[in-house]
């Protein structure tokens, strides 16, 4: 990855547990709303064009290269009642191609919406929110699917887990990635 390509934060963090990020686009305009429609309206027919866009990004096709398994980033079931679904997981079924899509993580704790807290206190809110699966199916290097990454916190806590757990390479994709107002 290009040290462009990773943020400052990111950069002065030593102890990564997710290997690589890429994302299809910025999370802003038109994409914005189509992902809000995708999960709020509530629209699960979306996951196919969305997935489609991932795959049309070269980075994100390189990111699919030798997985042994996709794992959509876990609801908590309560958030999961009240919209329906999964948005992870119906993208990561739908971006799906040779290795399958297993649900190795459980959301355990109840969590407020990150987009509602600022950068700083994100990773403290995912911090132990996520645990390994009863039924999982280990793998080598496992491919995390989620729709929107703002810090990395989501993704970086669950490649943890995934981690601890023994997979050796965890990489994350998501359809956006926004880009917080650099803090003075």
């Amino acid at each position: 990855m290009a040290a462009d390509a990773v943020c400052p934060r990111c950069r002065r963090q030593r102890d990564h547990a997710l290997d690589q990020a890429r994302a299809a686009g910025p999370y802003e305009g038109a994409l914005r709303d189509i992902i809000h429609a995708f999960k709020y309206d509530p629209r699960p027919t979306l996951a196919r064009p969305l997935a489609a866009l991932l795959r049309a990004q070269p980075d994100v096709m390189a990111m699919l290269d030798g997985i042994d398994a996709i794992v959509p980033v876990p609801l908590h079931p309560s958030r999961q009642r009240k919209r329906g679904f999964n948005q992870a997981e119906a993208l990561a079924r739908a971006l799906a191609a040779d290795a399958p899509v297993v649900r190795a993580l459980r959301r355990v704790r109840k969590t407020r919406p990150q987009m509602e807290l600022p950068a700083a206190q994100r990773h403290r809110n995912v911090r132990d929110a996520f645990r390994l699966s009863r039924s999982v199916v280990m793998a080598r290097c496992a491919l995390l699917v989620d729709d929107v990454s703002t810090t990395g916190a989501t993704l970086e806590a669950c490649a943890r887990v995934l981690k601890e757990a023994g997979v050796r390479e965890v990489r994350g994709v998501t359809v956006g990635r926004a880009v917080l107002p650099r803090s003075r």
